[in-house]
């Protein structure tokens, strides 16, 4: 059954996402960027008042592909005790790679859970979610990096996007992308391991708005109605 990972920006949303029916509370600043990063404390706050009752994730930040300053904000995001850390990849295969090549000794070495987040409107080439699953990434997402309107579905179709699930093997998979409540049912037809929103769930749709709890608890229960109907389909 696919999740729903509800981005939020602070301690007061994460606990409205948790009280609408959010399955991850995902940390990050969308005034920063697709992949805006909060500041390590705010972090920390969010995943001491969630306290264990959900899974937490926390974006790193819209950064260069450069191995030192990823590795550095990847171990930075550690010290706040956060689940799962995001890891945004924005630059070509090779700049992508190195640094993949950097992340695993730290992955191996500290237990931790990195998700690869890839832009599907930058024309990422999934030869990446081949090293991403041989470097150790507890997952890997696909997002888009310009927040212009277009979705995820604007730039792949669902059949690229069942192949890129495909790829990932047994890693851990998210879609996301400026989905709204409609793209929901589509999405989850090719059975991701998750479905992340921010904008869906904020007043006027807008990523930048605060988050509307109601908002969350009905993109919820559709996800919880879509994933026993197809749980129904299979047992039948």
């Amino acid at each position: 059954m696919s999740k729903l990972l509800v981005s939020v920006t602070s301690v007061e949303e994460a606990l409205l996402a948790m009280e609408g029916g959010a399955d991850i509370i995902d940390m990050k600043n969308p005034h920063l960027g697709a992949l805006g990063a909060l500041p390590l404390t705010v972090v920390a706050e969010a995943v001491n008042a969630i306290n264990g009752q959900r899974v937490t994730s926390a974006t790193t930040g819209d950064l260069p592909m450069q191995p030192d300053i990823i590795c550095q904000a990847v171990m930075q995001m550690a010290t706040t005790g956060v689940d799962i850390i995001k890891v945004g990849f924005f630059g070509s295969h090779a700049e992508n790679a190195s640094c993949i090549s950097a992340l695993q000794p730290l992955i191996q070495k500290n237990n931790l859970h990195v998700v690869a987040v890839l832009m599907a409107d930058m024309e990422p080439t999934l030869e990446v979610v081949e090293l991403l699953r041989q470097a150790g990434f507890f997952g890997v997402m696909l997002d888009t990096a310009r927040k212009n309107g277009q979705t995820l579905l604007s730039h792949l179709t669902i059949n690229q996007l069942q192949n890129f699930l495909y790829l990932a093997g047994d890693m851990q998979t998210g879609l996301a992308g400026s989905l709204a409540i409609e793209h929901i049912e589509q999405l989850l037809a090719i059975k991701p391991s998750y479905i992340g929103v921010r904008g869906a769930v904020c007043w006027e749709g807008s990523r930048i708005a605060k988050l509307c709890k109601n908002r969350v608890s009905a993109i919820s229960t559709l996800l919880y109605n879509c994933n026993k109907l197809v749980e129904n389909i299979e047992l039948a």
